[in-house]
């Protein structure tokens, strides 16, 4: 264990030196640790440990399997794509137990709601930018998406 006047000979060697850090093993479970904050003082900040604070995690999020495959590529080019305007969770319908708003096959109108995607707790309607039929559904409800991802083909 250092004294008083041990630990002022150090700060003091630290101060003149041009050294930005300094630890000082003061026990098993005691130490002192020193960073520069300008060029000219010092921070001396105690540090105890005798015991590790628990350390807290987020919450495990459960993905189901469909929602953590890949986006699967468009094949059929014959149509236009509706690519998703943002990051988010694709949902196919406005509620859990409703209908999806459209499915293959489905004639859609321009402006028709074709599907929600929730981007920081907000749901946003992605819509139709052309008249036509619904070709291909390329993602599945409840999968994260990402800007531009292929997300209906219309034709």
């Amino acid at each position: 264990m250092y004294s008083i006047e041990e630990i002022k000979e150090l700060l003091a060697a630290f101060n003149d030196s041009k050294a930005t850090a300094m630890d000082i093993q003061l026990s098993d479970n005691e130490f002192i640790s020193i960073r520069q904050k300008t060029a000219k003082s010092a921070v001396v900040a105690p540090v105890f440990t005798e015991q590790a604070a628990p350390v807290q995690t987020a919450p495990e999020v459960q993905v189901s399997p469909a929602a953590a495959a890949e986006p699967k590529p468009v094949q059929k080019a014959s149509g236009t794509t509706v690519e998703s305007p943002m990051v988010g969770v694709f949902y196919s319908a406005p509620t859990p137990d409703s209908e999806p708003y459209v499915s293959v096959g489905s004639n859609v109108n321009k402006g028709d709601v074709l599907c929600l995607i929730e981007a920081m707790k907000l749901m946003n309607e992605v819509t139709a930018e052309k008249s036509g039929v619904i070709e291909e559904v390329c993602v599945e409800n409840g999968q994260v998406v990402e800007y531009g991802q292929p997300l209906f083909v219309i034709r």
